[in-house]
């Protein structure tokens, strides 16, 4: 005979609670017709479980209940690899009787008279343990085997509660298991947030997938899961919340004060956000929130330059609407101190304007202000561009003084001093070859033929008269 008695489990579950001392019961059974059993039981780790009993007799083929307890109370559960167990010893007692301090003396010395009956796994389960596997940052060894164990001891509603847990720790494989046992991917917390809400504030991708693939559905009528993913400029999540969700979350949505997530990417200087919302056929730049403020108004406000120059490209125009208190974006940057970008907000047109009709005050105004010399305009002209092709010979003195580059080339292709040549200003191409511009001969084949006789009256413009004009001949 290789043992006296048998367990009725192959496993001890203790369903494990915080702060509490916590128990379960299990039955031992005598294998002897005829004779009585001893019994001893201990465990790995005495400090932390204890028994309602250490020794026991039980009579021919009777049964024995014993408890097992958790003897220090604890916020999380001491899990060990390989697990906690119960050894159980028996020994065969004839005389069917014997007191406590015999008992121990009989399985206190070794020998063939005792025997090891059993090896019983100990597990903790339920929901505490569950939590407490979802917050551990470190890896768990066996934690599938621990997780499976632990999952069988919770209900349904228990499981989607902690899969709200399990999301927020961006634990996708925890998140796989409690979807595969039965969690709601569809549930909802006390404050009404979805499970996709929440993966996405937190910003894991590949939560947010899983629960897609899972059948998980999202709702922007309450939470925003776009202006979250534009606060984190995050563009990998809006793209895939608008691939599964486009009928059903709106990109021009706005949030309690009014701010679609296009403001949120403005104010935060999220100009890739900016650019993908913008890409959308449905979005629109120019909208107001509560405080009646644009997103360009958020991005002047907050001194963010990218956000700035994307806004501007999406619609040039906006930089003249007025907010609710009758503020342009620039008189908001201004007001801020956000220098770098006057240029772009107002003084780049001013500067502009004052080279076309030759108004050297303003000129000199904006560039004192912080207007950019060599800044340009939606089609790529600088101020000498247009002072070159306008003939205004002192703004174009002035320019050249202030650093103006000669050379820089516009949207076409063109110079300043292919503007002047165009134009037939000779004293302007003049000027600007004194001051080094070449002559880019390749970019007139976009030009209309030119009346060169004027240039080849003058020796100092023969040079650049010669291949102007046999590129003509050329096209």
């Amino acid at each position: 005979m290789d043992r006296l008695v048998k367990a009725d489990v192959k496993e001890v579950e203790i369903a494990f609670k915080k702060g509490q001392k916590c128990n379960t019961s299990f039955r031992l059974t005598n294998l002897m017709h005829t004779m009585s059993v001893a019994v001893s039981l201990t465990t790995t780790n005495p400090s932390l479980f204890s028994f309602n009993q250490l020794y026991s007799i039980i009579p021919p083929l009777s049964s024995s209940s014993y408890t097992l307890i958790l003897s220090q109370p604890s916020d999380q559960p001491t899990l060990s690899c390989p697990p906690h167990a119960i050894t159980v010893k028996s020994s065969m007692l004839p005389t069917g009787k014997a007191h406590q301090d015999d008992l121990r003396r009989l399985f206190s010395k070794p020998g063939p008279h005792v025997f090891k009956d059993a090896t019983i796994p100990i597990s903790f389960v339920g929901p505490h343990v569950i939590e407490f596997l979802i917050s551990q940052h470190t890896p768990i060894p066996d934690l599938n085997s621990i997780f499976n164990k632990a999952v069988s001891a919770c209900t349904g509603y228990q499981l989607s509660v902690l899969l709200k847990s399990a999301v927020v720790s961006g634990n996708e494989n925890l998140v796989t298991n409690l979807i595969d046992n039965g969690a709601d991917v569809n549930y909802k917390d006390s404050d009404g947030r979805s499970m996709i809400s929440l993966a996405v504030k937190r910003g894991h991708s590949d939560v947010v997938k899983l629960l897609i693939a899972s059948g998980c559905k999202a709702s922007d009528s309450i939470f925003h899961v776009l202006h979250d993913a534009a606060a984190m400029n995050r563009v990998d999540l809006m793209e895939v919340l608008i691939s599964a969700f486009g009928n059903t979350i709106d990109v021009n949505s706005v949030d309690s004060s009014g701010r679609t997530p296009i403001h949120i990417a403005a104010s935060k200087g999220h100009a890739q956000v900016i650019q993908f919302c913008a890409s959308l056929a449905e979005a629109q730049t120019v909208v107001f929130d509560k405080t009646g403020s644009t997103p360009l108004h958020l991005a002047a406000e907050n001194g963010r330059l990218e956000a700035v120059k994307c806004l501007l490209d999406c619609s040039e125009y906006v930089k003249y609407i007025l907010n609710k208190e009758g503020k342009t974006a620039f008189t908001v940057a201004v007001e801020n101190g956000h220098t770098h970008l006057y240029d772009l907000l107002q003084l780049g047109d001013v500067l502009q304007r004052a080279a076309r009709v030759e108004d050297i005050h303003g000129l000199k105004s904006c560039l004192a202000e912080g207007a950019k010399v060599n800044g340009r305009d939606q089609n790529g002209w600088t101020p000498l561009h247009r002072a070159a092709f306008k003939g205004k010979i002192e703004s174009v003195k002035l320019l050249l003084n202030h650093g103006a580059n000669v050379d820089l080339v516009d949207d076409a292709g063109y110079t300043p001093l292919l503007c002047a040549v165009m134009a037939g200003h000779v004293q302007v191409a003049l000027l600007l070859i004194a001051h080094g511009a070449r002559a880019n001969v390749k970019s007139l084949k976009r030009l209309v033929p030119l009346n060169l006789d004027c240039f080849k009256n003058h020796a100092s413009l023969t040079l650049l008269a010669q291949p102007l004009c046999h590129e003509q001949e050329r096209t």
